[in-house]
């Protein structure tokens, strides 16, 4: 059985992986895309805008 690495190298080199990676670096130079992505992460670490849990009272 393939292992993941493989998988994901085999897709890198296929045509639609080359035109799944040009599409990434196109959204990575894109500053708007640049800064949802950034929105995302801090979202998922707990620092986005609100929607987050207030810290437990008394500690």
């Amino acid at each position: 059985m393939a292992s993941l690495f493989s998988k994901v190298a085999r897709f890198a080199n296929s045509p639609q992986g080359r035109r799944a990676i040009q599409q990434a670096k196109r959204m990575a130079n894109d500053p708007r895309k640049r800064q949802q992505a950034k929105d995302l992460v801090e979202r998922f670490r707990g620092r986005g805008k609100g929607g987050g849990t207030p810290p437990p009272a008394g500690r």
